[in-house]
């Protein structure tokens, strides 16, 4: 399984030294602007997006992969149903950052085949093998969680070959920095604002130190800034339509950086639940996400648990019994 699973990382790999061209080369490619297509999650999809997710799959058809699911995609695509592997993908996180040249990146989630190909993506997100990021910005690099360890490769763009850059990255647990959008502040739950308004005290409050704020908005980034400098990072549900589930894919974002996280000596919670514990019940099912430093994550956890549910469990979708495919 392990060497089925290295052939298809090195399939991703080439895709993505591809898609760093691309992306490096912005408007002189020709593919700048929104392709006036809806993903079906219901984002507007831009012709970057397509050009990623042609790429990926592409490299996956030579990949021993028996489907994909990919964010640009209603449901998952057969290509060798006798294959051991199922990867779940997001071609390129973060497109619309491109415009300001910030960091976008590939997250892939690498899974065995269960005994049918549907059901190996409603597992929980123990079941992943591997799983990893490309981050585009200054430099192109690989994070990748395989064989319980987290390591970084750094595209040289001399060879087009990914070398190793770092060993074993570990979440640094000295917390100094929280990275959320505090424009939503009205909408959060009492959990959240909690939290933060704890960070806000600094030397003054239950925390007894001060806290730099941070916010990208490019998930890869957030969460490579986590690996190399600590902290922590919150999406959370809130009160907005369309976001009492949280906004982040649990299959192609949520559960692929929480591998990386924990094999990192991080934690990754919806606030309440171990995110590897969740299963999702749709291809595209949302879930909030809190990451970084396993003494924070704890802590947010912890005032979840003192603090009543932004929505009641019964009809909130996260916390229901039964979905589309249970």
């Amino acid at each position: 399984m392990r060497a089925a699973t290295v052939v298809v990382i090195e399939a991703l790999a080439l895709a993505a030294v591809e898609l760093s061209r691309t992306v490096a080369a912005g408007s002189l490619a020709g593919i700048g602007g929104e392709s006036g297509g809806i993903n079906p999650d219901g984002d507007r999809q831009r012709t970057i997006d397509i050009v990623a997710d042609r790429l990926m799959r592409e490299a996956l058809r030579t990949a021993p992969v028996a489907a994909v699911l990919s964010e640009e995609a209603e449901l998952p695509e057969t290509l060798d149903a006798d294959a051991p592997l199922c990867v779940a993908i997001d071609p390129l996180d973060g497109s619309a950052n491109l415009e300001n040249n910030i960091s976008v990146g590939t997250i892939f989630s690498i899974r065995p085949k269960a005994h049918d190909i549907i059901s190996t993506f409603f597992e929980p997100g123990t079941a992943q093998c591997a799983a990893g990021c490309f981050i585009y910005g200054p430099q192109t690099i690989l994070v990748l969680a395989l064989d319980q360890c987290v390591d970084c490769f750094t595209l040289d763009p001399r060879t087009n070959e990914f070398v190793l850059s770092a060993c074993d990255l570990r979440v640094s647990q000295d917390t100094s920095e929280f990275a959320i959008n505090a424009s939503n502040r009205r909408h959060w739950s009492g959990a959240v604002r909690g939290f933060i308004d704890q960070c806000l005290a600094g030397v003054d409050g239950e925390r007894g130190q001060d806290f730099n704020m941070r916010w990208i908005g490019s998930l890869v980034a957030e969460a490579y800034r986590i690996l190399i400098r600590g902290g922590v990072f919150l999406y959370p549900a809130d009160a907005r339509q369309g976001y009492r589930e949280g906004r982040l894919r649990l299959l192609y974002e949520a559960h692929p950086i929480a591998l990386i996280m924990e094999w990192a000596g991080g934690a990754a919670s919806d606030g309440r639940t171990r995110i590897l514990e969740l299963s999702a019940r749709t291809p595209h099912q949302r879930v909030p996400l809190i990451m970084g430093s396993t003494r924070a994550v704890r802590d947010v956890d912890a005032i979840h648990q003192k603090v009543e549910p932004l929505f009641e469990s019964s009809d909130a979708p996260l916390f229901a019994r039964r979905g589309l495919f249970r």
